[in-house]
């Protein structure tokens, strides 16, 4: 089998990058192991977290239109009430992580229905349920790769002219054996004021496998002890007020103590500061009576940051073993909300709290991966380091530094989660910035490209790249770049190299509507980093 591109991982930057060569003209190949697409946003279940100025437009053509794909599903399958339908920045979930909280199904079938006119016309071919076997490379190319077809056992090669690793954790650049990093860079190299002393590749950000359920009062869904359920419910990590498991977590910017129920005040509420509005996918007051008996929401909280092992660049045994204790950690985690957790009401446990796994596509109601928050990452041309984009690192400016080579922009807080070395939070402030085309290239090899959270940032400004609409972003300008190298036969490095190609290249990003420049805006601090919500009413 051969294709001209043939893009390996099928998450958001994956899909971004095959939807962008595929309208330049391109003949792709786009590889998923899983049977869903969409990644950390379906196949993960983390809602988009999209920052405040998303719905004023500071997105690409193609990511709006995503967007509105996703609020006209709903307004076409489902029985919303009328004045849901006619809400035109339609939440379908009101989670306050952001203005677009949808179902991972619904984005699944949205995607699907993305890639259709390119699969009709076979501009696409996805290849669902595959996995990596090798990388066959020449010197400095990659000549394709060997899949194996989970579904029979069988094996094929595919062979393409160029290829992008769109993978969650950068598996194809340690099998092509791409020059890359992983874990924490030392401060002595990059110059970051939050980098560490010593580089450690086994200091990584927590995974955490998140779950959805909704709630049944009066009923008792209960699930079965997990192993190692008092293990997990005694944890806590340095500088914590307690254990983990707690209504009282460490505040991420400030590491004071904070308290945050999973219930606040009444579900019906479109806002409130507790956990179970925090990423709701589903508010039932916003559909026909009888539709929903209870609101849905995922957790991705805190008290599930799974620290205990690193889980990339280890053998294939630890990181199986990783998985594991993050599904059990999880799994305590809420054995813990149904049994033992104080309730609001003075009471002990909420064993209503059902697991629902049909809107994750599992049986078991957790997702069916794990999020991974940061994974290899490539030895590129230019790196993206904390001075570029960081507020306290940029002492005397009020904007992030501007890239003469800019392909994209995005917006997010520097935010690290606790690591695998027990060490706790970094959420600082950032200014919106832009993502160089050199971070999307490696130092050496000719015809690979990176595709999501594996381009050329470090540990810390990866805690910035690493969200949804970054992500599709990133896709977006490689599957351009692709299409634009394959047509002058040159590599993508020589886009960049030369001053007329880029400038005609970024005015192809341009036409595409991809935006290159932010227009003047504040940094993104904790309350702007929430701008598109109401301030929550004192006392809560």
């Amino acid at each position: 089998m051969r294709c001209q591109v043939l893009v390996f991982g099928g998450g958001l930057g994956g899909v971004s990058a095959t939807l962008a060569a595929a309208a330049l003209g391109v003949d792709v190949i786009l590889v998923e192991e899983l049977d869903w697409l969409g990644g950390q946003l379906t196949a993960q279940g983390v809602p988009l977290d999209e920052g405040p100025w998303i719905e004023a437009g500071m997105h690409s053509r193609s990511y709006g239109h995503f967007r509105r794909r996703l609020r006209d599903y709903y307004r076409a399958h489902y029985p919303l009430t009328g004045e849901a339908h006619r809400t035109t920045e339609l939440n379908p979930g009101m989670g306050n992580v952001g203005s677009l909280c949808v179902e991972p199904t619904v984005a699944v079938r949205v995607i699907d229905d993305l890639l259709a006119p390119f699969v009709s016309g076979a501009r696409i071919r996805v290849l669902r349920r595959h996995r990596l076997v090798r990388a066959v490379i020449d010197r400095d190319r990659v000549l394709g790769l060997e899949l194996l077809r989970l579904e029979d056992g069988s094996t094929l090669f595919v062979a393409a002219d160029l290829v992008v690793d769109a993978s969650e954790t950068g598996d194809l650049l340690a099998a092509a054996e791409v020059e890359h990093v992983f874990g924490a860079e030392a401060r002595a190299t990059t110059g970051e004021p939050h980098a560490l002393a010593v580089a450690d590749p086994f200091d990584q950000q927590a995974l955490t496998w998140c779950m959805a359920f909704d709630h049944r009062p009066g009923e008792d869904h209960t699930i079965d002890r997990p192993d190692d359920y008092a293990l997990h419910r005694d944890l806590r990590i340095d500088g914590w007020p307690g254990a983990q498991f707690s209504w009282v977590v460490s505040d991420h910017v400030t590491h004071r103590p904070l308290t945050r129920q999973l219930f606040a005040g009444d579900t019906d509420e479109p806002y409130v500061f507790d956990l179970w509005h925090a990423r709701r996918i589903a508010w039932r007051r916003h559909f026909l009576p009888g539709t929903y008996a209870s609101d849905i929401t995922v957790a991705n909280w805190p008290q599930m940051d799974y620290w205990r092992r690193p889980a990339i660049g280890v053998s294939p045994q630890d990181a199986a073993a990783a998985l594991r204790e993050a599904r059990q950690f999880s799994l305590s985690f809420l054995y813990w909300m149904q049994t033992e957790a104080p309730r609001h009401d003075g009471g002990i446990g909420y064993p209503g709290l059902r697991l629902r796994g049909d809107v994750l596509g599992t049986a078991d109601g957790l997702a069916k991966q794990v999020y991974y928050r940061e994974g290899r990452r490539i030895r590129a041309e230019f790196t993206v380091l904390e001075q570029h984009i960081g507020v306290q690192a940029r002492p005397g400016r009020s904007a992030a530094e501007p890239f003469p080579d800019s392909v994209g922009i995005g917006a997010y807080r520097i935010d690290l989660h606790p690591s695998t070395r027990g060490r706790d939070t970094v959420d600082i402030d950032a200014y919106p910035f832009e993502i160089p085309l050199g971070a999307l290239l490696p130092v050496r090899v000719d015809n690979l490209l990176p595709a999501c959270k594996n381009i050329g940032t470090t540990r810390i400004t990866s805690g910035a790249y690493r969200v949804h609409p970054v992500e599709w972003s990133i896709g977006e300008a490689v599957g351009a770049l692709a299409a634009v190298a394959l047509r002058h036969n040159l590599p993508p490095r020589g886009v960049r190299a030369d001053a007329g190609r880029l400038a005609d290249f970024q005015s192809t990003l341009a036409d595409l509507g991809v935006p290159l420049r932010w227009p003047v805006y504040g940094a993104l601090t904790p309350y702007t980093r929430r701008g598109y919500r109401p301030p929550r009413p004192e006392g809560r």
